[in-house]
């Protein structure tokens, strides 16, 4: 038997190996026919779409955010213009310029921009070096310089700089409002105040940019472009003048210190339309630099601080009983420095001789015993159900977040003490804000209006949307609201508000001291007072506030920072004199009407 080849073997091998290795590679040549007619015949226009989505870029168009204006549409916060300074260091380096002077191009080394733009900027040049040089499409070199600068930069030519617009918020008055109007933060979120509150019409919409880039990112020009615009936000207008919330700032500020208080405040009032002309504070926000100070202030406390009014108080006991009660300004009672209530002792503040007293001269000089006798005409429900009438209990919606609505529990819970304590002004809470709402209500004829701090939208083309007056609710009649009027003007006349006296016009008022409280009990008073001019005509009614004042309480008197505002406004807003004489009811049932206190 012959032996067989070895070598035909191999040969045989091989050509299986390479018909095997021809048959893939005409597979893969089909497989790659296939693809590409299917790319350039079935799906043509499905691969162009990714190939320009893959060259697209979007970009975000940002809004102006509307301004806050003051009753008078003076600015009281607004965008400016800003602009950040961004660098594409793939494109900066040496480069050439037209010359003028020599017609030609110039050569311009980047060292000799980059300490232009140092100086232009402020910045160290090292620093700007390592901001612009470098293999980064995109780096900020600086943020937030003025259109001037901006263009000062953008004039030197270096390549690869340029200049994104932003927008920086500006408080051209400083802290005048800063409670008021809040602050955003570094990157224009809101935080406070109607920058947080009326953010929804303040921001505006979005649009967006798109253009086609190429592989090394950067803007193909004269390729395709889109945009949808922007819609920029609405500037809100307030009720709040300005000129008056800056003087009641500046008058609660000094009045607070005298007293080496823990705050102040003040709330003025339209008296018949319940428009918040001013909140002021005794510290006030900086919107510009809210860190500078105690984030108390960062809320106006007339709406966020609550505490017991004390004879403030007594403005609804007396109008609920004169309402209620079947009680008149000219009844007479018997009024003791201290008396037994179902075994309840009440005392007035100072001891006094027994007297025979009008209603109204129990209101005048803030009796205790007296409020007590008066109050008991009406049962607890009914005195419960006026508070609530007034606002007493419920928070007050202005558009401001952080309001307190105080606390006024239900009378089926009052003890035998706290029943009688709610008549004049303990055992429940209220805001200065609160304070001045009852005073709206008594000087608009007994009709409340709800306070209003926003008083209308504005659309960048110019259209208001005026915010409509509140109706009203009628709390008092009208008879039992001229008569409260003559009893505050009694306060003023002849009670304890004798500094709230305005020459030439009529002015009614109550002052207040409530205890504070503390931890484990009360450790501090509040002193307020609430004051409504002219009384012929109510234009305006200022509440005043100060809390844990210092020293001796029977020198603190808040009443003569009242009188400085309302004669402020009297002024300011030409309300002519009074024509009539004070219409205040007697004290005492007999004369004299002066006697010791």
């Amino acid at each position: 038997m012959p032996l067989s080849d070895g070598s035909g073997g191999v040969l045989e091998a091989s050509g299986r190996r390479l018909r095997f290795g021809i048959l893939i590679a005409l597979a893969l040549l089909v497989v790659l026919g296939l693809r590409l007619v299917f790319i350039q015949g079935v799906d043509a226009s499905g691969h162009a779409q990714k190939a320009m989505d893959e060259r697209l870029k979007s970009v975000t168009v940002k809004p102006e955010r509307g301004s806050i204006l003051d009753s008078q549409g003076r600015v009281l916060a607004a965008s400016v213009a800003r602009y950040d300074l961004v660098a594409d260091q793939r494109l900066v380096k040496d480069y050439r310029v037209w010359d003028d002077e020599s017609a030609s191009m110039k050569d311009v080394e980047l060292d000799d921009s980059l300490q232009k733009l140092s100086a232009l900027l402020g910045m160290d040049v090292d620093e700007l070096r390592e901001r612009m040089v470098g293999d980064r499409p995109y780096k900020v070199v600086t943020k937030g310089v003025t259109p001037e600068i901006k263009e000062k930069a953008i004039d030197l030519g270096i390549p690869g700089l340029i200049a994104e617009p932003v927008s920086e918020r500006s408080y051209p008055n400083g802290a005048v409002a800063g409670s008021i109007l809040g602050f955003v933060g570094g990157d224009g979120s809101p935080l406070e105040g109607l920058e947080l509150s009326q953010d929804d019409r303040l921001a505006g919409e979005a649009g967006k940019r798109t253009y086609e880039i190429a592989a090394d990112g950067i803007r193909i020009p004269n390729a395709e472009f889109s945009e949808t615009p922007a819609v920029d936000g609405d500037d809100v207008r307030l009720t709040i003048d300005q000129d008056v919330q800056w003087f009641a700032q500046e008058a609660i500020a000094e009045k607070t210190e005298s007293y080496n208080a823990d705050w102040g405040n003040i709330t003025v009032m339209n008296a018949k339309t319940g428009e918040i002309l001013a909140m002021a504070d005794s510290t006030t926000v900086d919107p510009s630099d809210p860190s500078a100070t105690d984030n108390l202030f960062w809320r106006p406390t007339s709406l966020t601080q609550s505490y017991e009014p004390g004879s403030t108080g007594k403005i609804a006991t007396f109008a609920t009983a004169l309402e209620e009660g079947g009680i008149s300004p000219t009844d007479g009672w018997t009024v003791p420095n201290h008396q037994d209530f179902d075994g309840q002792v009440v005392h007035d503040a100072e001891p006094h001789q027994t007297y025979d007293m009008t209603t109204a001269g129990i209101f005048t000089r803030s009796y205790n015993t007296g409020t007590v006798q008066v109050a008991e005409s009406v049962d607890d429900q009914t005195r419960y159900d006026y508070l609530k009438k007034l606002g007493v209990g419920d928070p007050v919606d202005i558009g401001l977040p952080g309001s307190n609505k105080g606390i006024l529990i239900d009378p089926a819970q009052w003890g035998s003490r706290q029943r009688l304590t709610t008549m004049f002004g303990q055992g429940y809470t209220q805001t200065t804000l609160h304070l001045a709402q009852i005073l709206q209500t008594v000087a608009n004829g007994g009709v409340k209006k709800s306070p209003q701090l926003i008083d209308a939208y504005i659309s960048q083309d110019g259209a208001e949307s005026v915010q409509p007056e509140d109706a009203g609710i009628r709390v008092f009649s009208e008879e039992t609201s001229s008569e409260m009027l003559k009893m505050m003007e009694g306060v003023v006349q002849m009670g304890t508000a004798a500094p709230a006296k305005i020459p030439g016009y009529r002015v009614g008022g109550k002052t207040g001291t409530g205890e504070a409280a503390g931890i484990g009990g009360y450790d501090g008073y509040t002193t307020s007072f609430g004051g409504v001019a002219p009384l012929d005509d109510p234009q305006f009614v200022v509440a005043v506030s100060v809390h844990r004042p210092q020293g001796d309480w029977h020198s603190w008197q808040v009443e003569d920072t009242a009188a400085e505002v309302l004669s402020y406004l009297l002024t300011k807003y030409n309300v002519p004199p009074s024509d009539e004489k004070p219409q205040n009811y007697d004290v005492f049932t007999e004369d004299p009407q002066k006697r010791p206190w």
